[in-house]
């Protein structure tokens, strides 16, 4: 018996210090989702706000800031029925801006008017951190880009610490392109915890590792932080909402009037405009897995579970159809079945985009003027006289 009791005691003394080393927040209760959710019912339907402070390939003078996108436009866009906006920075221009330690740049000066005309607007405002990937190649090793990375946010917080968190929300990076999941994780969860050091008050939106899709937020595990809202894109039929797009693959770049619902039938007359029978089998199967209103909302409801299993919200930061070559009713038709799945499911959403090629409005001579079928896709109450 006084060995037992030896070998309880030594036994106690090794595992004390092990216990001691297990990480708090693995010891933690789970986070606190409400206030989460509370902020997720300011996102309820929303637009981009794309090739403007980010993805501008003639950069960003004040004068392109400021005529591009308009005070006018912001107030469309409220009387258009919105209710926040995800605005697409840069990580460039940022950088330089960090640089200056305290004082300002342009680009900044901009940044801070236009966040303050969409809340002075009663618009919510999504920070969407929105780099080319030649920003988020580095990510994928070593931690001397993480450092920076990190670093830019814990300033970008910082900078709006002071603006209200019911309007304003962070969104850590658009689609991120890393290919280990488990790495994008550790560094989400590195600049989450630098933003709510800097921002105590502010929501997070946080994704999956690649292009933000379902997939990615599917295989994702939640950061361990409260006040988290997690986000994914959904451009699902590719060969109808991207019909045309030049940046994308040989097997879509051709398309033309591509069908939506899809069907065997009214797909097979469409084949020949691929160039292999590889991009023809692909296009095929569009056909044959009859994309519908019933294929979106099946599709959708796999967010909305994983939302459940974690108890956490979710929001679509992107979905759209490229206008170009798409048949307009049947572009229409998409964004209906698309948005009406996502609100099925208490998701809330932000249409791609404002004025570009997947846009809701056309500009001529620096005026607005709304696609009706799209307000009327949306939901939207449209614009009264």
């Amino acid at each position: 018996m006084v060995r037992n009791s030896l070998l309880k005691n030594l036994l106690a003394l090794l595992l004390t210090p092990a216990l001691s080393l297990v990480p708090a927040a693995g010891l933690a209760q789970p986070p606190d989702t409400g206030i989460a959710f509370s902020r997720a019912k300011h996102l309820s339907h929303g637009i981009n706000a794309a090739i403007w402070f980010a993805q501008h390939s003639g950069g960003y003078s004040v004068d392109y800031l400021r005529s591009f996108i308009t005070a006018d436009d912001i107030a469309l866009m409220a009387k258009l029925g919105f209710d926040h906006v995800r605005l697409s920075i840069d990580e460039d221009p940022i950088a330089e801006w960090q640089k200056t330690q305290g004082s300002t740049t342009p680009y900044m000066t901009e940044l801070d008017r236009v966040v303050k005309t969409m809340v002075d607007n009663h618009l919510a405002v999504i920070i969407d951190l929105h780099p080319e990937s030649k920003y988020k190649a580095p990510l994928n090793q070593g931690g001397a880009s993480v450092a920076q990375f990190t670093s830019l946010w814990r300033a970008l917080a910082t900078h709006f610490a002071g603006s209200d968190p019911e309007s304003v929300y962070f969104e850590i990076m658009n689609e991120p392109e890393q290919e280990d999941p488990y790495r994008w994780r550790g560094i989400e969860s590195t600049v989450a915890a630098a933003i709510r050091a800097a921002a105590p008050y502010h929501t997070i939106i946080a994704c999956g590792a690649h292009w933000s899709g379902l997939d990615d937020l599917l295989a994702l595990q939640p950061i361990a932080l409260d006040n988290v809202i997690y986000t994914f894109h959904d451009y699902e039929p590719m060969p109808f909402t991207h019909q045309g797009a030049t940046w994308t693959g040989v097997q879509i770049q051709p398309l033309r009037g591509i069908p939506y619902p899809s069907t065997p039938d009214n797909i097979t007359p469409k084949l020949d405009q691929e160039p292999d029978l590889a991009s023809q089998y692909w296009l095929k199967q569009y056909g044959f897995n009859q994309w519908n209103d019933a294929r979106i909302e099946g599709s959708v409801e796999y967010a909305a579970q994983w939302g459940k299993l974690h108890n956490l919200p979710i929001y679509c930061g992107e979905f759209g159809v490229l206008r170009s070559y798409a048949p307009p009713q049947m572009r229409a038709q998409w964004l209906h079945d698309m948005r009406v799945a996502l609100e099925k499911n208490n998701i809330g959403w932000a249409m791609w985009d404002y004025q570009t090629n997947f846009g809701i409005v056309t500009k001529k001579d620096g005026v607005a003027t709304p696609d009706p079928e799209i307000v009327r896709a949306l939901g939207l109450k449209g614009v009264a006289n």
